[in-house]
């Protein structure tokens, strides 16, 4: 998948040096996805100038600002320590992060801690500013989002990544950066002592020394199924559609269930539209039949008021898997955004069947 990390593997360690090693550092990093939980940091230390560190880029191509204008971020940012997050509202690791970034908000924010969302999208759909302000409502967003719609800013800093978190002291040098769920402590503790660094240069009384935010990090099972793409461009190189008929950029083609299903590949009934970023239900009803391993599935999907028929390894999904999305055995699509379907108490196989009506509309199966 391009410019992503979805995954719980370790995607490696970057290392920001001195001066001789900043440009390698931000030429190094390109768009192909990576997996989770990598990171980036150097050592918050007060004995070594913040000209040792790179400067964080600029904003730039912004298309967009949700709960903060271009002036009043410009002036937000002076002398603040600075957490550039890389999101995107359809991403599951990134709605996993969000929790930790509204606590550390409202607990370091009067301390001179400043959030910047830096929503870049993955699809089309997530460049609308509705869907976006949709997305910070629902999640109870309220620090500075700005919308990265063209990739410019994700580019500036040579992000591949989400989620992917930036900290800048206060004079603006990246000190820290972590890519990927985790290490929430370590993240927690740089903002501490950054803040502590910035108070003592500025003369402030404040003391950013607190207990650390106390929230229950996400479990990874030891195996899991990778995330699946319905879109001929996003699939290109790692196609995971099990049906012999494949995928025809463009074209509507009718699909039937093979006899044998592989686990880890999904398998479509019915008329199905290909799109370069999803696939799209045109006959009466359709199928997507998924053998899968993990504890947690999700869709991304869009459609105009679809219910969706949920079934767990051949029967209505029972009230102990049924994802937070579903209600009575279906899920209601109306919406442009991710959806729980399956949260079972522990990951295992299991093979999933969605049963939809026309004007369906499934881009990923993303899992945890």
């Amino acid at each position: 998948m391009k410019k992503e990390i979805k995954n719980a593997a370790i995607a490696g360690i970057i290392v920001i040096g001195v001066i001789a090693g900043i440009a390698m550092y931000f030429t190094s990093l390109d768009k192909p996805g990576a997996s989770d939980n990598s990171i980036l940091t150097q050592p918050v230390s007060s004995n070594v100038s913040e000209s040792q560190y790179p400067a964080a880029p600029d904003l730039v191509g912004i298309s967009g600002y949700v709960n903060t204008t271009p002036d009043e971020l410009k002036n937000a940012m002076k002398n603040k320590v600075v957490l550039y997050d890389f999101w995107t509202y359809s991403c599951i690791n990134c709605l996993r992060t969000l929790p930790y970034l509204e606590d550390w908000n409202a607990k370091y924010a009067d301390k001179g801690l400043l959030i910047v969302g830096i929503h870049s999208p993955e699809f089309e759909f997530e460049k609308n500013i509705d869907n976006v302000k949709m997305a910070v409502q629902k999640y109870n967003i309220t620090y500075p989002v700005v919308l990265d719609n063209d990739h410019a800013t994700w580019d500036a800093f040579g992000n591949r990544y989400w989620p992917a978190e930036y900290i800048t002291d206060y004079t603006g040098h990246i000190r820290h950066t972590h890519f990927g769920e985790g290490d929430y402590d370590l993240t927690e503790k740089t903002i501490q002592e950054l803040l502590d660094q910035r108070a003592q240069a500025l003369g402030l009384d404040v003391n950013a020394n607190m207990s650390l935010v106390d929230l229950q990090p996400h479990q990874f099972s030891d195996q899991q199924t990778p995330e699946l793409y319905f879109g001929y461009d996003f699939a290109a190189g790692r196609s995971f559609i099990g049906n012999q008929e494949g995928f025809h950029p463009n074209l509507t083609v009718t699909y039937a269930l093979p006899t044998n299903l592989q686990q880890d590949h999904f398998y479509l009934d019915g008329d199905w539209q290909n799109l370069s970023d999803s696939m799209k239900l045109s006959s009466d009803t359709g199928k997507i039949v998924l053998p899968y391993y993990a504890k947690d599935v999700h869709i991304v999907a869009a459609g105009p008021g679809v219910d969706v028929q949920v079934l767990l390894d051949g029967k209505p999904v029972g009230s102990s898997d049924a994802g937070t999305d579903v209600q009575n055995g279906t899920v209601h699509v109306s919406e442009n955004r991710l959806y729980n379907v399956i949260s079972s108490p522990q990951a295992g196989p299991h093979t999933l069947t969605l049963i939809a009506k026309p004007g369906f509309q499934i881009y990923t199966f993303t899992f945890g």
